[in-house]
C-alpha cells in the first residue's frame, strides 16, 4: 500500500512529487519523517539543480505555511544552511574532472595503495 502522495502538501506539485519519486522519496509522509534539510540533501544527490527558492517552500510546506511566508532573519537562516548544503552536496572540481575523464574511459581507475 503507497502513502499520501507527496503533491497533497500544500504548495507541492506533480513535479516536486516526481523529484522525491527519483530521490527515494515515495510518499508525504516519508517527506515528513526526512523534514526539509535531509530531503532536500537526497533531492541533490539524485540529481535535482539546486535552488534556494525550492529550497525555502519545501521547510514552509512541511510546516503547513505559504511559500511566501518566508522573510527576513528566517529567510537569512534559511539561506546560510541552502549554501552548506549546497557546498557538501557539491564534489570538488578536481573530483568532478577525474570522475568524467575515468567515466569515459580516459584515465585508468586507480589501485589501491601498498605498504610494499
Amino acid at each position: 500500500m503507497s502513502g499520501t502522495p507527496v503533491s497533497t502538501i500544500r504548495n507541492l506539485g506533480p513535479a516536486f512529487q516526481a523529484e522525491c519519486t527519483r530521490a527515494g522519496i515515495p510518499d508525504a509522509e516519508t517527506l515528513r519523517s526526512l523534514g526539509a534539510h535531509e530531503a532536500y540533501r537526497r533531492l541533490l544527490a539524485a540529481g535535482t539543480r539546486p535552488h534556494f527558492i525550492g529550497y525555502f517552500v519545501l521547510h514552509m510546506a512541511l510546516q503547513g505555511r505559504p511559500w511566501n511566508d518566508c522573510r527576513g532573519a528566517e529567510k537569512t537562516a534559511l539561506r546560510a544552511q541552502f549554501d552548506a548544503l549546497r557546498a557538501e552536496a557539491r564534489p570538488a572540481p578536481e573530483d568532478a574532472f577525474l570522475a568524467r575523464l575515468d567515466e569515459i574511459g580516459v584515465i585508468a581507475p586507480r589501485r589501491p595503495e601498498t605498504d610494499g
